[in-house]
């Protein structure tokens, strides 16, 4: 945290998400980065993810240690399969599904059976990332991401009694009750519609803000409206699959890391737009991280 405040309006930290293909490649894709670009990020993302790419997930936490040592920033996710079905599941009906408003309620009231096993769910990533605080590794940590994001089950229900109540409970539980004081909490939202205030679970819940841009999210009218509601706090680009170019890289310099998202970084953007970003002047990759020792 500290280390990305003092970036904040002066540089951005370059990352890649690596969606993995197979359970035992979990930086493919950032090796694909440095084979186009000869750098590596400085952010290297990885996730709990649904299928049976579960069964990687400790081959996904021993590359973010390893990342973590070579001076990288680590980002975790959770692709999440719903309270309501068992894991592991299918992306859709399952992670992109929904709740009834019946099923919602029991999963944000303590004690309920929906409540007891999304506890469960959380008991078993909770391993993962003790195994990294007993290894000293900070993690960016961002579930339920994209809020306001209807597809998936957790999103798109503003208000206090929704997506930002289960984000509540999920960091409760997590920092309360298992005791995890290596989780740098990111709230996570998307370039849908300006309502995004109607999803902040709380200034005392959450460290960084991301933006996951996919559709006009690097407009400056969009970057005009997420300053006040951010306020001091660090603030990064998510996810995006067009990588910023350089007048966003000059004039919105709030933002302290991007990632990109997985495979679609090599479709929608060429090559040299993947050079000319990694290369401008104010993207740090991993050879000019700080270390973490």
């Amino acid at each position: 945290m500290n280390y990305l405040n003092s970036i904040s309006g002066t540089n951005i930290i370059s990352g890649q998400h690596n969606d993995r293909k197979s359970v035992d490649d979990p930086d493919f894709l950032t090796d694909k980065i440095h084979t186009v670009t000869g750098l590596i990020p400085g952010l290297w993302s990885g996730d709990f993810s649904y299928d049976s790419r579960m069964t990687g997930r400790w081959g996904m936490i021993y590359e973010a240690e390893e990342q973590w040592n070579s001076g990288s920033l680590v980002n975790i996710m959770w692709h999440a399969c719903p309270p309501t079905q068992s894991e592991p599941c299918n992306w859709d009906g399952g992670v992109k599904s929904a709740l009834t408003n019946a099923q919602w309620t029991e999963l944000i009231t303590n004690g309920t059976t929906l409540n007891n096993v999304w506890k469960a769910r959380m008991d078993q990533i909770a391993v993962y990332l003790q195994y990294l605080e007993d290894k000293d590794v900070a993690v960016l940590f961002r579930p339920l991401h994209e809020m306001n994001q209807g597809n998936f089950w957790w999103g798109g229900r503003p208000g206090a009694s929704g997506t930002s109540k289960l984000y509540q409970i999920t960091h409760d539980y997590l920092t309360n009750t298992k005791g995890l004081s290596n989780l740098v909490w990111v709230w996570d939202m998307q370039d849908l519609s300006q309502d995004i205030a109607d999803y902040n679970p709380g200034s005392q819940y959450w460290d960084v803000f991301a933006f996951d841009i996919y559709s006009n999210g690097y407009n400056q009218s969009w970057y005009d409206y997420l300053l006040p509601i951010v306020g001091s706090k660090p603030m990064a680009i998510g996810e995006c699959a067009q990588l910023p170019s350089s007048s966003v890289l000059n004039s919105q310099t709030r933002w302290v890391f991007f990632m990109g998202w997985a495979d679609l970084v090599f479709s929608d953007n060429t090559t040299q737009q993947i050079i000319n970003t990694y290369n401008h002047s104010r993207v740090i990759n991993q050879n000019e991280m700080p270390g973490w020792n």
